[in-house]
């Protein structure tokens, strides 16, 4: 019962609040809440100034997008405009006998030549790279078959490698050799 007697009460609030909002006055200041017009004191009669939601991001896009534009997209337009009316695409001619193409010069528009020869690697060298990794991978690969072999083999034969074993390389054992034997000849043994 306490429910709906607090449900009697709140619309009894929410009516009188509702009659207050509906109040002519507060609709007219609702209205003009964003653009609404404040008097002006001084001077020689009313003068009103007019409240307005900014602007300045709107302009500060056109600004920016205006400023784009001729940074950017005049000056690309230009030498676009030039390649194609002044330079124009390339002809087929015969070549020399003892004259090798270069790798740029397969294209025909005189921009996708410029791309090609100074901002694109060559396409040998490309090549190339991927070849020797190609090589990597594979030597890799034969490197990881034989541990496997030598895994297998160590497991067929119950063979470890114990704590003593460190891996060495022949340089160092001839140096100690020679030196073994020089100390031999030395003392006379």
């Amino acid at each position: 019962m306490a429910i709906f007697s607090c449900l009697a009460r709140s619309g009894q609030f929410s009516g009188r609040f509702g009659a207050l909002l509906n109040n002519p006055a507060l609709l007219q200041a609702r209205k003009h809440a964003l653009t609404g017009t404040r008097q002006m004191s001084g001077g020689h009669g009313p003068k009103n100034f007019t409240i307005t939601p900014s602007r300045f991001q709107w302009h500060k896009f056109k600004d920016m997008f205006h400023y784009y534009v001729m940074v950017g997209l005049i000056p690309v337009g230009a030498v676009v405009f030039y390649a194609n009316v002044f330079v124009g695409p390339a002809t087929l001619t015969e070549t020399p006998e003892d004259y090798t193409p270069k790798h740029w010069e397969y294209h025909r528009h005189p921009i996708t030549r410029f791309i090609a020869r100074y901002i694109l690697p060559n396409p040998q060298q490309e090549y190339e790279k991927i070849l020797h990794h190609i090589y990597e991978e594979n030597e890799k690969a034969q490197i990881r078959a034989l541990e496997k072999q030598v895994r297998e083999k160590m497991a067929d034969r119950n063979d470890y490698q114990s704590y003593y074993y460190r891996p060495a390389i022949g340089k160092y054992h001839r140096v100690a050799k020679e030196a073994a034997e020089k100390l031999e000849e030395l003392r006379g043994d």
